[in-house]
Parts: structure tokens; C-alpha cells; sequence
């Protein structure tokens, strides 16, 4: 077996749906919320290259230097082929050391530096690491991040640049936000702290520059895929790419540096059927970032720090957890047991586009006084869980519509229409910790239950998703209708008008507006890069 085999199923054709999307014929104020709750068919197309956690690590640590002069570019990547020298730290704790390799402005691009050096300010210590064996539980989530993010940072730029100033100013103001007590369009409960996060989104709109790597063939690159369960990679490089407010064309202006390709593509593109292996993917991958180190000296200066990549597919964690570790990676695979990493990533919402022409078709839900099913799910038998939820669910109780496939049959109720009349939507994992029935939940305003360990939500570091959504841990299924019941109607009726004020934040729009999920996206990664960020 390779090193880089998969032992999961090879993927298989995406199909349609097998079920029918046609359309259906008290308030708080406080800034910061991070208390404890205390009362707490989708028949999912076949989704391609869904299985179950079974990509392993990529080849071991590399030598300290290796001489590549046979590695040529992918083909269509906009640059001769060159002599590569590829400089990979073996020791992942010697990033303060390798910046006694620091360039000078003036030296040539060529040399990758630091590829695989850990980015924390030193030392990895035993508190900063995450368990990996025992269930994380979202209360203990939400004190990991508020401890890593607190002290995570990048390496030291190797020479300065205006654009870190102006993030350190930007740090600088949103740590002294002012107070907001009541604003129009932020409900501040749904936030860890809503004036830290308004005035980072206004330092963004007014201060942040993109550079998008301009190199890079289509299929992988600069080719959105906008329909199916990845849409979220597809719909933010189009958005960011005819984007004229963020994107500049000067990187020496830029304060992040757009990776443009498409996780979905490179598996369609490159993925050998029934090779059980990726490793020509991570290949790929490689000599794309090669031929950027090459040609542009900005990876080199902050080791990667302030490039960022937007990937969806399942296999993008470990894609890219050895070449682009450094990089802000936004991932659906969410999994802080498999590499995600607070301070640094970002969980990226999973969202399943049907119409690309209608991206609001559907949009809301009955009113709670007419949602007359307790809790509802649908959809294949991917991973061990959901054969699991339907073992104890299925069949047992009429308040409870938990099924399997759901199959099309005329004048009966269709998926949509469940979500649309249930309180709670079950958003259970398939092979992977992610799934698309969490923004689906939001988007037909049922409030989510999310069963799946150690996932970390969308915009976890923005969003306090205790205040709208329910976290059971995967041992408790059997107990889930008494878990549901225990909360009181008052709550239920609370988090149920905070998904729809959430819900904002989950729409993607034709053209962005402010607040939506492109901006959030966009956000996310701007305000890592100003925590992380470390002056000279």
C-alpha cells in the first residue's frame, strides 16, 4: 500500500437527487455570548468522493533539502518549467531558527522556505495540543479556540512590508472596539462579541487587498464548479475573482494572497478511479506552489502565513496539510481531529446549490406554531452513523421522521417540505464530519442538531453557535427525542428566531451583499490573518 492510499470506496458519479426539490404547492442584549446551553431525505445525491476518514499522511518529512530539476510545472500554469530548490523544515518547531534565513528584498524567488515549520510563535505546547483520542464536546471546543486563538501566531515576516502595519493598526482597533449595545442588522447573541466583530467587517471593507494568483490551467484552476454539494468553492472563486473592491493587482498592496483552485476539480480532473491513491493530486498541488514560489517573492516572506486556499472536498485537509499547512486553508472537512486548526483555518460552510440561476429558491420555512414534526432526517447510509440514527429512529416514534432514502412519490411531502415542517433538522454525519444539511437547516429556518463530533461549525470564531443549535454527542442518539424534549418551548422558540436572523449569513447572492456568505468567507480568513499576524 502507498503512502498516500485511500482506504475509503474509490468515488463514484455524482447523480441527481434522489428525492423531489420541487417547491411546497426574546430579545436579549448583550455583547458577548458565550454561555452554556442549559436546555438545550436529504437522500444525499452520491457524493462524490464522500468516504470514510480514509485519506492517509502524505509521504514523510523530506529531506532538509532536496534538488528537483526534474519537476516540471502542471501543464497550462502560465511559466516555463525552472530548476526548483525546495527547502523543507523537518523539525516543526524551528520557525523562529529559520528566520535566520531571512531574504533579503532584493533576492530572487526560487527557494520554498519553510513549508512544513509549525506557525505558532514557538514550541508546541502540551496544553495547545488537541486530544486525539478522546470527544471534544462544543463547550470544550469553544475553550480550545478561545485559549489557541489567544496565542496563536505566525512567523515572523522575513522583511517588513506597510501592509503589516496596516494589520497590526487593524488588531489594534478591533481588540478596543466600541461597545455596541443594539444594532440593526447584527443580533448580538448570535455573536462571541458583535463589536469586535462590526468593526473587524468595517476595517475589511475598508482596508483589505487580495492578489489572486493569476497563473494555473482550468479545469483545476479558475474554473468555479457552482451546483452540487461543493458549490462553496465554486461560488466564492467567481465572486472573489470579478471582485473589484477587494481585489488588487499590486501584490506588494495585498495583505492575503488567493490561492485559486478547485479541490472538486482536481479530484475530477486527476483522481485515478480505483487507484485508491492521491498522490498524484498532492503532486499536482506541489508543482502549482513551486512555480508561484519561483516566480513571485511573497510565499517566502511570511512562509505562506498570509495565503489562504477555499476548498470544500473531503480530501482537501490532507491535500494540502503538507505544502500549503501554512496557508489560512477555509475547509467543509472541518475535523479538529484530522488537522484543523484554530487561530489559523477556517471552517467553511458546506452548501448545496440546486439552482445556480435561483440561489434563494425555497428560502424560509413555516411559522414554529406550524412545524408539526419533532425532528426530521433523510438521506444515504454514508459512514457509520446514520445506519446508526436510523437503528434506534427509524420507524420507532411519529414524532421523529427519521428515514433513509426518500423516495419521489406524488401528493406525499418531499425532503424540502419536511425541513420546512419539522423544529429540528437532524444534520448527522456521512463519511465525513461535514455536511450540507447544516446550512440547509438554516436556510428553511429549522433550527440545526448536529451530530458529529469534533466538527467545528462554520465561522466558528465569529458565530456562538450554542445560541441557535443543538449539539448532541454521537453516543447519545439513543437518548436524542428525550434530549429534544427536554428543551423548553420558550428556548425552541428563541433559537428558532435566531436561526432566521442568522440565516443572513448563509445566502450566497448573484452579487454579494454585505453580511452574506461570500463577505463572510472573505471575513473569516481576514480576521485569522490579523490575529496571527506577528510584527517584525
Amino acid at each position: 500500500m502507498s503512502k498516500n492510499q485511500i482506504t475509503g470506496p474509490a468515488p463514484e458519479t455524482v447523480r441527481e437527487p434522489e428525492h423531489n426539490f420541487s417547491p411546497e404547492n426574546v430579545t436579549e442584549d448583550y455583547n458577548s455570548s458565550l454561555g452554556k446551553t442549559q436546555e438545550e431525505n436529504m437522500a444525499s445525491p452520491s457524493e462524490k468522493g464522500r468516504r470514510s476518514n480514509g485519506l492517509a499522511s502524505p509521504s514523510p518529512a523530506l529531506s532538509p533539502v532536496i534538488s528537483s530539476p526534474n519537476i516540471t510545472s502542471p501543464t497550462n500554469f502560465g511559466t516555463n518549467s525552472e530548476t526548483l530548490v525546495i527547502s523543507v523544515s523537518p523539525n516543526p518547531s524551528l520557525v523562529d531558527k529559520d528566520e535566520a534565513q531571512t531574504l533579503n528584498k532584493d533576492e530572487k524567488p526560487g527557494t520554498l522556505l519553510s513549508d512544513n515549520s509549525s506557525v505558532t510563535s514557538g514550541p508546541v505546547k502540551k496544553s495547545d495540543e488537541v486530544p486525539t483520542s478522546a470527544v471534544i464536546s462544543i463547550s470544550e471546543m469553544n475553550d480550545l479556540f478561545l485559549h489557541i486563538h489567544a496565542s496563536y501566531r505566525s512567523m515572523r515576516p522575513r522583511w517588513s512590508s506597510a501592509v503589516d502595519q496596516e494589520l497590526l493598526d487593524a488588531k489594534s482597533q478591533i481588540e478596543n472596539a466600541p461597545f455596541i449595545k443594539n444594532d440593526p442588522e447584527l443580533y448580538a447573541p448570535l455573536y462571541r462579541n458583535v463589536s469586535m466583530f462590526k468593526r473587524s467587517y468595517e476595517l475589511m471593507e475598508s482596508t483589505l487587498k487580495v492578489y489572486r494568483y493569476k497563473e494555473g490551467g482550468k479545469p483545476v484552476f479558475h474554473q468555479p464548479v457552482l451546483k452540487g454539494i461543493y458549490a462553496s468553492e465554486g461560488w466564492f472563486m467567481k465572486l472573489l475573482e470579478a471582485n473589484k473592491k477587494f481585489v488588487t493587482k499590486d501584490p506588494r498592496r495585498a495583505h492575503l494572497f488567493y490561492l485559486p483552485f478547485s479541490s472538486r476539480m482536481l479530484e475530477e480532473t486527476l483522481y485515478v478511479p480505483d487507484s485508491h491513491s492521491h498522490d498524484n493530486l498532492i503532486q499536482y498541488l506541489k508543482n502549482y506552489l513551486d512555480m508561484i514560489v519561483a516566480k513571485y517573492p511573497f510565499w517566502n516572506r511570511t512562509g505562506g502565513a498570509d495565503h489562504f486556499l477555499v476548498a470544500c472536498h473531503d480530501w482537501a485537509p490532507a491535500e494540502t496539510k503538507r505544502y500549503m499547512a501554512n496557508c489560512i486553508r477555509a475547509l467543509c472537512n472541518a475535523d479538529i481531529k484530522e488537522g484543523f486548526k484554530f487561530g489559523k483555518d477556517v471552517s467553511l460552510p458546506e452548501t448545496y446549490v440546486r439552482s445556480p440561476q435561483n440561489l434563494l429558491r425555497d428560502l424560509g420555512g413555516k411559522p414554529p406554531s406550524q412545524r408539526r414534526i419533532l425532528a426530521f432526517f433523510a438521506g444515504g447510509m454514508h459512514g457509520y452513523l446514520r445506519p446508526i440514527l436510523l437503528k434506534y429512529w427509524e420507524n420507532k416514534d411519529p414524532d421523529m421522521k427519521i428515514f433513509g432514502r426518500m423516495p419521489r412519490v406524488k401528493h406525499k411531502m418531499n425532503y424540502v417540505q419536511h425541513m420546512k415542517s419539522s423544529k429540528y433538522c437532524i444534520c448527522a454525519k456521512g463519511y465525513e464530519v461535514n455536511s450540507p444539511r447544516v446550512v440547509e437547516a438554516i436556510f428553511y429556518e429549522c433550527v440545526p442538531v448536529i451530530i458529529s463530533d469534533n466538527f467545528v461549525p462554520p465561522f466558528f470564531g465569529i458565530l456562538n453557535w450554542e445560541s441557535f443549535a443543538v449539539f448532541v454527542l454521537e453516543k447519545d442518539i439513543p437518548n436524542l427525542k428525550k434530549i429534544l424534549l427536554s428543551i423548553s418551548d420558550k428556548r425552541y422558540l428563541e433559537m428558532q428566531r435566531r436561526v432566521k436572523k442568522v440565516q443572513q449569513h448563509f445566502l450566497w447572492h448573484a452579487k454579494p451583499v454585505k453580511y452574506d456568505i461570500f463577505h463572510m468567507i472573505l471575513h473569516s480568513v481576514w480576521y485569522n490573518r490579523v490575529f496571527q499576524i506577528r510584527p517584525r
